[in-house]
This record gives structure tokens, C-alpha cells and sequence, in this order.
């Protein structure tokens, strides 16, 4: 036999080994797996295995989606790959590619587990749909808690100016050495009762009128309660009747904050009569409003 037909002979057989060895490779690369399906993301999918906690799966046109069935699973389903969703139990077969990716070729489920899944995605959708409005919710009660603050900071800053007001006008007053009573009102109030009786507006704004004809006035807000009852809730009681009594006068009889003292809360002193009878009890929840004049400013000495 000559040379060149030996050298033939022995490419041909080195190229039919390579072959051999090479489809040996590429059987070798097929693996079966069996995971859980963490997640999905169009054509791939990440499957947690008992080897790997994330393995990539890569699906392609050809990979063949099925439902196993039948007591010994024997018999297949096909099925699509909107199947595959996170949450399902899968076995894949497939061949790796160089970034050691797993191909599916096949990938194959039961039906129970499938509808497991299924209950787990809408448990975990109903779950996020109740924090995102768990979320909301919070978002909106903060918005509201921090306007309600900003409120709450506005009163303040307007609660500290009107007390600067009232502080400067008792000190002015407390430089008077005597004045006049102009015009005076008595307000009543029924039993543990602080609301202003509508009857007694006209009263109070015929008195607010007159004060702003006089020189230099001031308006004093005196409160009154009978001595039924506790001393303490007494005296709450004349602080709050001033106090409404007052509000009226700044808000309706439009006096400035500036011409009003601090209204008085007297509580049980200077009972009107010494009996307890209904008649003195009622005469006694009281509130007394009287426009002064400093006989300085009047120019009498």
C-alpha cells in the first residue's frame, strides 16, 4: 500500500474518532433537573434546585411545555408557557450553553402542582395589593398628620400673638389708677351650661357699639358660677362663660383684642344672695361685661 493512501486512511479514521467524540460530548451535555421556578422574565426563567439557587433556564420556540398525568404519570399534556409561572414545580431537560445556562428542550409539571401555584401567585398578589394600599393609606394619613401639624403650629403662633396683646393691654391697665363704668351687661347662663344664650346678643352688641364712642376704653369680662357643685368645676365653668362671652364680643361686636382685659374667672365668689334657692343658683351664672374709662384719660383727677 502506498504512503499517500496510509496517510488518507489514517485523517479519515482520526476525523471519525473526533466525531465520536464530540457527539459523545454534546449526549453528555443533555441534564435533567427539577426545581422550583423563583421567577420569570420573558424567555428565561430562574429555578431554585437542590444544586443551585438560582439556575438560569433559558426557553426557546422548540422547548416542549407539558402537564404529566395519570396515577403513574405516564401520560403528557401539552401546555403553554404561560404555564410557567414562579411558585410551580418543574423537571427541565436540556443542554447547557457556554454562559452555563440551562436550554430547555422539554420542561414537564403535575397538575396539582400547578394549581398550587396558582394559589400561591393569587395569595401573593392579594398580599400586594393590601400593602400597596396599606401604603396609600399611610401616605395619606401622613399627609393629613402633617397638616393638621401646620394647623396646629398656625393656632399656636396666633394663640402666643394674642396673648402678647392681651398681656400689653392688662399692663396698661394696671397703670390705671381708677376709672368710670360707662355701660355694663349681665349675661346668664343655665345650669353647668357655658353656651352663649342668643338673647343676650343684641345686648352685648349695643354695648360694643357704644364703647367705640368713648376715649380710651376698655372692655372687662368677668365670670361667675353658683357654689352648687365641686369649687374646681365651679371654676371652670366662669372661666369658660368669660371666655365665650369674650369670643362674642372679639368676633360678632368686633371689639380689637387690644381693648380687652383678660377675662376673669371669678368662680363661686360674690354669690349674689345668701340662700340656695333656685332663684339665687340662677342669678349667680353669671358673666358681667362693663366698659371702663381711666378718669386720666377722661381728664378728671
Amino acid at each position: 500500500m502506498s504512503q499517500p493512501k496510509l496517510c488518507r486512511i489514517a485523517i479519515t479514521v482520526a476525523v471519525s474518532f473526533a466525531m465520536i467524540v464530540l457527539l459523545g460530548a454534546v449526549v453528555s451535555a443533555q441534564s435533567k433537573v427539577e426545581g422550583l421556578i423563583k421567577s420569570r422574565n420573558g424567555e428565561t426563567m430562574t429555578l431554585q434546585t437542590s444544586d443551585a439557587p438560582a439556575l438560569i433556564v433559558v426557553l426557546t420556540d422548540s422547548t416542549e411545555v407539558g402537564q404529566v398525568q395519570g396515577v403513574l404519570k405516564a401520560r403528557r399534556k401539552q401546555m403553554s408557557m404561560a404555564a410557567l409561572v414562579p411558585g410551580l414545580a418543574v423537571k427541565v431537560e436540556g443542554a447547557y450553553n457556554t454562559e452555563n445556562q440551562l436550554v430547555a428542550k422539554s420542561v414537564s409539571f403535575k397538575g396539582n402542582d400547578l394549581e398550587q401555584a396558582k394559589a400561591i401567585q393569587a395569595g401573593m398578589h392579594e398580599s400586594e395589593k393590601k400593602i400597596q394600599q396599606n401604603e396609600e393609606e399611610l401616605a395619606k394619613a401622613h399627609a393629613e398628620l402633617e397638616a393638621h401639624q401646620a394647623q396646629l403650629t398656625e393656632q399656636q403662633q396666633k394663640i402666643a400673638a394674642n396673648k402678647a396683646s392681651v398681656d400689653a393691654a392688662v399692663a396698661r391697665f394696671g397703670q390705671l389708677d381708677d376709672y368710670y363704668i360707662f355701660d355694663e351687661v349681665t349675661v346668664y347662663f343655665a345650669n353647668g351650661k357655658v353656651k352663649l344664650d342668643p338673647k343676650f346678643n343684641s345686648q352685648l352688641l349695643a354695648l360694643a357699639q357704644k364703647a367705640t364712642t368713648i376715649n380710651g376704653y376698655m372692655v372687662q369680662v368677668k365670670g361667675y358660677a353658683s357654689s352648687s357643685g365641686s369649687v374646681a368645676l365651679n371654676q371652670k365653668l366662669s372661666e369658660d362663660r368669660a371666655n365665650e362671652v369674650t369670643n362674642f364680643l372679639l368676633q360678632q361686636g368686633h371689639i380689637p383684642l387690644t381693648r380687652m382685659l383678660a377675662p376673669g374667672a371669678m368662680g363661686e365668689s360674690r354669690q349674689v344672695g345668701s340662700d340656695k334657692s333656685a332663684e339665687s343658683e340662677a342669678e349667680n351664672r353669671r358673666v358681667v361685661v362693663r366698659v371702663l374709662q381711666n378718669k386720666g384719660i377722661a381728664g378728671i383727677q
